[in-house]
């Protein structure tokens, strides 16, 4: 049996999340964690997920008794609409366009899915823009740690995620009720965000950082 074996996560599940990254005017590194975060926030508290009879709500909560895996895949051209038809919730923010998927095991992508690429997503950074009003989820992500756009957008979206269901409900509620707003936080040392966070994600070392690495760290502004 593998040392890294979890019942609990056999089979294993993940949510999908796609970048839309043309060759021409490809969107910053910091937007699309920002707009993957968003999007993760926004299927998680759609009607179809959160209320009892929503139809996402089965696939939702077994993805969430397992591995909170993500899988971020990159499309353009006619890739970016086709992959529209399937069960999602789509965000654009600044300049960025990355839709969230439906989670379901990892042996059973839909092919629209499945053909898109998985790895080598890594984006310039562009000048980040001034954080929004209170309330929103400040969201940082380890500056020793290196990883591609394609992985932080998924380490944004598990901190986003954990900060949803892990925060005190009243501060949650109103940042939802807010419009669920996040922001990449730059400019502040990351021992005092580590020191001010509410969550942190620590990877489970299936891609890029070894296993138990804190690649980012959340809060409520």
């Amino acid at each position: 049996m593998r040392p890294d074996y979890d019942p609990l996560d056999d089979p294993p599940w993940a949510m999908q999340l796609v970048v839309r990254a043309e060759k021409t005017d490809p969107p910053g590194h910091g937007a699309v964690c920002e707009a993957a975060a968003t999007a993760v926030l926004r299927l998680l508290t759609d009607p179809r997920a959160a209320e009892p009879d929503g139809e996402w709500r089965a696939a939702v909560h077994a993805w969430e008794s397992r591995r909170i895996r993500k899988v971020t895949r990159r499309a353009r051209g006619v890739r970016w609409p086709e992959v529209q038809a399937l069960p999602g919730v789509t965000v654009e923010h600044d300049g960025a366009q990355v839709r969230a998927f439906v989670p379901g095991p990892v042996s059973d992508v839909p092919p629209e899915l499945a053909r898109l690429q998985v790895a080598g997503l890594d984006l310039a950074e562009t000048d980040p823009k001034p954080p929004p009003g209170p309330p929103y989820a400040a969201i940082t992500l380890n500056p020793g740690v290196t990883m591609t756009t394609g992985k932080a957008a998924a380490q944004c979206g598990h901190a986003a995620q954990l900060l949803l269901r892990q925060g005190g409900r009243a501060d949650v509620a109103a940042w939802i009720e807010a419009g669920a707003r996040v922001h990449l936080t730059r400019d502040v040392p990351w021992s005092r965000c580590v020191r001010d966070a509410t969550v942190a994600v620590r990877d489970g070392g299936f891609t890029e950082v070894p296993p138990g690495t804190m690649t980012a760290i959340a809060r409520l502004l």
